[in-house]
């Protein structure tokens, strides 16, 4: 049985964010949470290398604290990988806005950076954060003032010092999204992975992408080639990236391009 978040990829989705689903995610949870009154930001304190290193940890957990360890993963590309669609251990002691049971009621970020300042926060992620942040709230019909860093949430104070950033203008950029005052996330462009090597007369296409492209991707997967990039065709994607050591986010970029030529050849 599914639990209580699965509403998070279509919301991230809608908000124009790159969504990477983890495998059996809908069902994984220390049981299910309990309503959700706003959202804990973390960061991972994992490798310094890498998009999302700290991914594995995430799900499975720590020698000494059972996974899943957060709801969300932020790539440091910017890619949320949904992790859990029920209760997760990122909380532990703590209040933030009379909230005190955070596991039960706060949604969990954990965003991939080492928190040392020799590790700045790639313009890309950070965007990503503040809008998901922003998406999740507004789903739920709460303020910025609903977001807490786990620094300030944790007791006893001081026992936790993550996210590395600023709480206080990262809440008031939350708002300005929130309020209308901040576009939405660009377009996501033609590259992927990391990668800034466009990918030359091939549109990177997604969900909703229409035509030959479409089918040619369609015919490399062995889905049937009606050429409308439906959830099908996303799910095989997605499948096909995570084989490949991709970021499984069913977006069809220049690396995945690549490797689905040389299939198709």
């Amino acid at each position: 049985m599914a639990y209580s978040l699965t509403w998070l990829p279509k919301v991230l989705l809608d908000a124009g964010l790159k969504v990477a689903p983890v495998p059996g995610w809908e069902n994984r949870g220390l049981g299910d949470v309990d309503a959700s009154y706003g959202v804990l930001c973390h960061h991972t304190a994992g490798p310094k290398s890498g998009n999302m290193p700290s991914l594995r940890i995430l799900v499975e957990g720590r020698q000494d604290l059972p996974g899943p360890l957060s709801q969300l993963g932020l790539g440091r590309d910017g890619t949320y990988y949904v992790i859990a669609a029920g209760r997760a251990n990122h909380a532990g002691p703590g209040m933030w806005a009379g909230i005190t049971q955070g596991n039960r009621h706060l949604i969990g970020i954990e965003a991939e950076n080492t928190g040392a300042p020799d590790d700045p926060w790639p313009p890309i992620q950070m965007d990503a954060y503040r809008h998901g942040v922003a998406a999740l709230l507004k789903h739920l019909r709460l303020d910025a003032e609903r977001c807490a860093g786990h620094k300030e949430y944790a007791l006893p104070k001081g026992r936790k010092p993550d996210p590395s950033f600023e709480m206080s203008s990262f809440r008031a950029d939350v708002a300005q999204i929130l309020g209308g005052a901040v576009a939405a996330p660009a377009a996501i462009p033609n590259r992927e992975n990391g990668s800034d090597r466009a990918s030359p007369g091939r549109a990177t296409l997604r969900r909703g992408a229409l035509g030959d492209g479409v089918k040619q991707i369609q015919g490399a997967l062995g889905v049937p080639a009606s050429g409308i990039f439906d959830a099908l065709t996303e799910a095989e994607v997605r499948a096909f990236q995570r084989t490949h050591q991709l970021v499984p986010d069913g977006i069809v970029g220049p690396k995945s391009w690549a490797l689905l030529d040389r299939r198709s050849g």
